[in-house]
């Protein structure tokens, strides 16, 4: 590990203080590492768009709205090869939130996300979208050697 030095304006300091504050950070090197992480995987993706990631999109929507869950279940399903998992949760009698899990190339998550929070009657649609490195694996087991047929993935950076 190495140790850096950096200089700040006041301003600049005092809000970054009420940020540690707020997220609950303990120190400053942790709150650094984890803005420098997100900033470098964020170009990352923007560099390789079709680099493999791993996606969590989020949105409220209008069960009432005219044909939308129809909608979004005929997207999901166009879309089943990025959509990992779904969650679906009444919140109250007109509004539902679902939260989808999304693995794939950068550029096709991204747009099928933006399909999804651009439907009308979907509302607070979030998409959070971090880059992976993929690799197969083979293991052991016992005296055997059985390769998998699942790809592993790891956070790249």
């Amino acid at each position: 590990m190495q140790r850096m030095t950096i200089t700040l304006d006041d301003a600049l300091v005092l809000e970054f203080e009420a940020y540690l504050e707020r997220r609950g950070y303990s120190n400053r090197s942790e709150a650094i590492r984890d803005l420098i992480r997100a900033r470098l995987d964020s170009a990352r993706l923007e560099q390789q768009p079709k680099g493999e990631c791993v996606a969590n999109l989020s949105y409220v929507y209008n069960h009432h709205e005219r044909e939308l869950a129809s909608r979004l279940t005929r997207s999901h399903h166009e879309h089943h090869d990025l959509a990992v998992s779904t969650l679906h949760v009444h919140l109250d009698h007109d509004h539902c939130m679902e939260t989808v899990v999304l693995r794939g190339p950068a550029e096709q998550v991204r747009t099928f996300a933006n399909a999804v929070i651009a439907e009308p009657g979907v509302r607070h649609g979030k998409l959070s979208i971090v880059s992976v490195e993929a690799s197969a694996q083979t293991h052991t087991h016992g005296n055997a050697i059985h390769p998998h047929a699942h790809v592993h993935l790891k956070p790249a950076g």
